[in-house]
């Protein structure tokens, strides 16, 4: 059967809701915007999909040729969690970031943070998938496959150790979170034997292949990172489950970078072709990017805090309006 987009996934779901009254209220929270008169250097942060000594070789003659090209010194930005990044951006201490789709619309929503670009692939696809993950001796591993991975977690969940990567992640914790727990109305805190959040697509894929945890999150560009990095350890690790495609990582900038800033650095993204310096990430160029492309995203955290929420044995007037709040914002995202 072929398989379905985020954005079809999600109007599937949002169609099924119960409907409800509007509520008037706003839902989003507005900042007040760091001036900017003059911009003498910008600060581009750098999510932690792994550790800092791996990310450093990678982006460093990226944000190099970046400075050149624009005319202002550009600095990394690395934080340990990817709500570092987020953060950051919200205080103006980041200006420029590349960010997950689940933290994106974070910072788009709290950080003042405008995508104006999108990754593409080496192949020229804009999408990647997320995974669960096991040690191929894991005794576990070829009834999961045959199973179906997310079948097979959810049948066995308290017999098993599992990692997810960190709650600001798409593939690591959002994607899996909806499409394996909420929908099959499954707390992870509560069913596996031993629940952990490691912090990076690394780490999990260490651990899974250390034999620290039975079944972990991970990603399609992770696994190709760690081909390149330590395939000794990627050769230990087989893919269970397979998420929809997922949008590629977006570029995101403050709105209230000075204009003249904002046409540079989409001037450079947009043209930017360096296969030397972009062949390690497995990226070819970028394309311009609009803020709806992520709407599957927002959908997807809608919809999960909406399964969590009827998952509850009893509602309170609190959690009744949340949940009216909720179907009313996958809604508004409906008609865009």
């Amino acid at each position: 059967m072929k398989r379905r987009t985020f954005i079809e996934q999600a109007a599937l779901f949002s169609a099924s809701l119960v409907g409800t009254q509007l509520f008037s209220q706003s839902t989003s929270n507005w900042i007040e915007p760091v001036q900017a008169a003059s911009i003498t250097e910008l600060n581009f942060g750098i999510i932690s999909t792994e550790s800092q000594a791996n990310q450093r070789p990678l982006w460093e003659p990226f944000i190099a040729a970046l400075s050149k090209s624009i005319g202002i010194p550009v600095k990394a930005f690395y934080a340990t969690q990817y709500a570092g990044v987020i953060e950051a951006m919200r205080f103006g201490k980041v200006q420029v970031a590349w960010y997950g789709g689940k933290s994106y619309i974070e910072a788009a929503r709290i950080a003042n943070a405008e995508v104006f670009a999108q990754v593409v692939n080496a192949d020229g696809t804009k999408g990647y998938y997320s995974y669960l993950i096991a040690n191929k001796d894991n005794p576990i591993t070829a009834a999961a496959k045959k199973q179906g991975g997310d079948k097979y977690v959810v049948k066995n969940a308290s017999k098993l150790t599992f990692a997810f990567n960190e709650p600001n992640s798409t593939s690591g914790f959002l994607v899996p979170s909806y499409y394996v727990f909420a929908k099959n109305k499954i707390d992870p805190k509560k069913a596996f034997k031993r629940l952990i959040f490691a912090g990076n697509h690394e780490a999990t894929a260490l651990a899974v292949a250390n034999k620290q945890v039975d079944v972990a999150t991970n990603n399609s560009e992770a696994l190709d990172r760690l081909e390149k990095t330590n395939p000794t350890a990627r050769k230990k690790i087989d893919i269970i489950w397979t998420s929809p495609v997922i949008p590629s990582d977006p570029i995101a900038y403050r709105k209230d970078l000075p204009e003249d800033v904002k046409k540079k650095l989409r001037s450079f993204f947009y043209s930017y072709k360096d296969r030397q310096i972009l062949a390690p990430f497995n990226w070819s160029g970028f394309v311009a990017a609009q803020d709806k492309t992520w709407n599957g995203i927002r959908e997807l955290d809608i919809a999960k805090k909406v399964l969590d929420l009827q998952a509850q044995e009893s509602l309170s007037d609190a959690d009744k309006k949340k949940l009216n709040d909720l179907n009313n914002q996958l809604r508004a995202l409906q008609g865009r």
